[in-house]
């Protein structure tokens, strides 16, 4: 059974169908096919550089001149007409409930029960629900869901489609409704927490009695603590108390987690049981010191993630969602900003489970300017308030949720008359829902949001892009706190260097790439190590969240003019493909406190570059290294203060390029060895090599194993320029789900069992079978030996 999140429940009273496969599908009218729900219409493609082309004015030479946006929403198929229908079998309504839970649907859903309307929904990012107890019949009923998606109407690509899962509940006519419990800790300290559990009761008569029975139980599964209480109906939530001794606390380092089981009983018979997963933690946000997770001073050591999930595309899979967090966890990140769309359920519960915080975002776009013309501002007016009840009422129990934020680079910003009072009323609405977490938004416009009073009215001032501001703002604002809400914006291609290493702000070259030495970024942005010295200097900045912790479909800045065919985008940290780029154990170096790091840049495979300067980066953990190239010292580098990138690298600017081996000795403060990386000139290509990310996994059909494709000579040096293309197989119990390498301007099918090298490497993605068994994956490709990977599934 699959429920929403905070939700599970397996009794007899309570009935949960997930409605995932056998659906009809047809798009634009064409043939019906059958498909599985989630699912993304549009990310078999093909690319097209004239799918959502937008006409923009430049200027070039001081003369204004007209050209196209090119791939800013993946030059993928998403827009048209979709319709989704299914049939479901009712054994009896009499005493009975049921409820449609769609946990996104894109977009504009409007949702027919036996061909009756019996709703529509706002925003395709977010989760809702629909009551249809007059709508269906014993027997067979239909379901069907109507989408629409228009040209421009998203900056990015938003996926297409029952994208997320779809569900049937089935209840008692005397039960908790879909979120319809609300959990607090009001007090909370190391040898006690008290607990308040506010239930909603639906279905009930007036003045009827209802047991309430709630249970709570610890994350070993032992009640630690029960109340039961005769409740009259008088239409409002019934509350209950506890007290936990010894409690374990939720953290990023022990992610604890509590379920509390509450029972309704009417007339001696249990009419529904409902379990609520929650954590018990503290939150402060202190004027002038930041952010505190139960009692420890904890900087956000955050990124920003669109909700694609690279070539699998918007459709959701929980097994994707968690690799992406394993990654990001083992860089130093504790927390995630859902830019700009409310989350997948399944996001929210993996981030409850690994210990990661949440800023869950409600939207990109106000209806004052929007920045998309078809996209959510045109209906904001209409369903903000709906749209952020439901993204509040649905995720206030989950403990990794710490802050919510009402939008992102909103033109309200200098919106004199009505920009704070729209900002102050979203605030007023969040903090009736939940008062236990602030409300931000992500601010560009400083300027405005401090004269207009847009930023005053917020619980934590969020902005975007402006480090050099934040002590303006710190002086001028009354929070006295200052949040990175969207931080840096480096952009780099996987593997790719660029000479001579400079930084450089919306630099363009040739080959539509950017370079991986992290020293460019855009007109508005910055490298890295700016904000890691806003952090580290400012204690009243409670840190930052980079734009963006993997790269997405859509938005490729700064080849988004004219530029096609770049069609994803060169911001993430990690690639389209789930390849860390080296700018990710910059990150790691600084963030990750628990393991060393040691990484060495660039690639040292450069027959045309002989004699020529080619720099040498190191990413390390540790203060400071010697660089040695064909067993030559180059001399020790030390972390130091004379300049921002000197505070975080290690760079040997003047070493010359001569084939061989460069190698980095990394040492502590006192000069001893520690750590140690090498880079050598790979000889002629002899094998692949498959690394997979998992060598086990459960049977069941949802299970994914990324398999790391790579070229190596026979001494086992990697090639890191090869691009020959790849064919895969899997056999066994298993099947090939998508592949992908990362290079942002490949045009090559996701679905298809091939693809090219980008910088010597590319990603193959197998889905674990229904049934146990062994999956074999196999990966070939002219002039190589073949490589194998078995992959149990148990």
């Amino acid at each position: 059974m699959i429920l929403a999140a905070g939700a599970t429940a397996a009794w007899a009273q309570r009935n949960v169908t997930e409605l995932r496969h056998g659906w009809q599908f047809s798009r634009d009218g064409g043939k019906a096919v059958t498909v599985s729900v989630p699912h993304d219409w549009a990310i078999s493609g093909p690319f097209d550089r004239s799918i959502d082309l937008q006409k923009v004015a430049v200027e070039q030479n001081g003369e204004k001149t007209e050209t196209w946006k090119t791939g800013r929403t993946g030059g993928l198929p998403f827009i048209g007409k979709g319709i989704y229908t299914t049939a479901f079998e009712i054994a009896d309504t009499a005493g009975r409930s049921f409820t449609v839970e769609i946990d996104g649907a894109m977009s504009n859903p409007a949702v027919y029960v036996n061909d009756r309307l019996a709703g529509t929904w706002g925003s395709g990012y977010n989760s809702f629900y629909l009551g249809i107890d007059s709508l269906v019949k014993p027997g067979m009923n239909t379901l069907r869901i109507e989408l629409e998606n228009p040209e421009k109407s998203s900056r990015w690509y938003p996926g297409a489609g029952l994208y997320r899962h779809v569900r049937l509940t089935e209840t008692d006519r005397l039960h908790i409704p879909t979120w319809g419990t609300h959990v607090t800790t009001p007090y909370v300290a190391g040898d006690m927490a008290s607990v308040r559990i506010a239930s909603e009761i639906a279905g009930a008569n007036d003045l009827e009695n209802i047991g309430v029975v709630t249970s709570v139980y610890a994350p070993d599964g032992r009640m630690v603590a029960r109340d039961s209480i005769m409740h009259k109906n008088h239409g409002r939530a019934v509350t209950q108390n506890f007290l936990i001794a010894d409690p374990q606390l939720w953290d990023t380092e022990s992610p604890s987690l509590y379920t509390a089981r509450t029972e309704l009983w009417s007339e001696g018979r249990m009419t529904d049981s409902y379990d609520t997963r929650f954590g018990i933690r503290r939150l402060d946000f202190i004027p002038e010191k930041g952010f505190f997770l139960n009692g420890k001073p904890t900087k956000f050591r955050g990124v920003c993630n669109h909700h694609d999930l690279g070539p699998l595309g918007a459709a959701v899979n929980r097994s994707a969602l968690r690799h992406q967090l394993t990654l990001l966890k083992d860089m130093g990140v504790n927390a995630i900003r859902t830019s700009h769309n409310m989350p997948a359920p399944e996001l929210v519960e993996l981030c409850d489970e690994m210990g990661l915080m949440l800023m869950v975002e409600a939207f990109d776009d106000w209806s004052y300017r929007p920045k998309s013309e078809n996209g959510y501002g045109k209906i904001f007016d209409q369903w903000a308030e709906r749209d952020i009840t439901n993204m509040v009422t649905h995720y206030r129990n989950n403990p990794s949720v710490v802050m919510w934020s009402t939008g992102n680079e909103v033109p309200s910003q200098w919106d004199k008359k009505n920009g704070a009072k729209v900002s102050g009323r979203l605030r007023d609405l969040v903090h009736s829902l939940d008062g236990t977490r602030p409300v931000t938004n992500g601010m560009d416009q400083i300027k405005g949001a401090l004269v207009t009073g847009f930023a005053e009215v917020l619980d934590v001032p969020g902005f975007n892009y402006k480090p050099g501001r934040y002590e303006e703002a710190y002086e001028r604002l009354p929070q006295k706190m200052i949040l990175g809400s969207e931080t840096a914006s480096t952009v780099s291609s996987r593997g790719v260097y660029k000479f001579p290493v400079e930084l450089k702000k919306m630099a363009v070259y040739s080959d539509n790439q950017s370079s991986s030495y992290d020293t460019e970024a855009c007109s508005w942005s910055n490298i890295p190590d700016i904000d890691f010295a806003a952090d580290d200097d400012m204690e009243y900045v409670m840190g930052q969240f980079v734009w963006t912790g993997f790269d997405y479909l859509g938005e490729p800045t700064p080849y988004d003019t004219d530029a096609w065919p770049s069609h994803s985008s060169y911001f993430g940290i990690i690639d389209l493909a789930s390849l860390p780029k080296d700018r990710y154990y910059l990150y790691r170096s600084k963030w990750n406190e628990r393991d060393t790091t040691l990484h060495i840049l660039p690639h040292w495979e450069w027959p045309e570059r002989t004699g020529e300067v080619t720099p040498v980066f190191v990413y390390t953990s540790l203060p400071k290294a010697e660089l040695f190239v064909n067993g030559r010292s180059m001399g020790v580098r030390e972390k130091n203060d004379s300049t921002v990138m000197h505070r975080y690298r290690l760079m040997w600017n003047d070493v010359v390029y001569t084939p061989g081996e460069i190698r980095v000795v990394a040492m502590d403060a006192e000069g001893n060895p520690v750590a140690e990386a090498r880079r050598a000139t790979p000889g002629k290509a002899e094998r692949l090599v498959l690394t997979p990310s998992r060598t086990e996994i459960d049977a069941g059909g949802d299970e994914l194993v990324y398999l790391t494709v790579t070229l190596e000579d026979k001494e086992g040096n990697p090639l890191s320029r090869d691009d020959r293309e790849v064919k895969f197989e899997v056999t066994g119990a298993g099947s090939f789900e998508a592949t992908a390498n990362g290079d942002a301007t490949c045009l090559m099918p996701f679905g298809q069992p091939r693809m090219k090298l980008f910088s010597g490497a590319a990603t193959v993605i197998a889905r674990g079978g229904k049934v146990p068994g062994e999956m074999t994956v196999k990966a070939t490709a002219r002039g190589v030996k073949p490589a194998v990977a078995k992959i149990t599934v148990k």
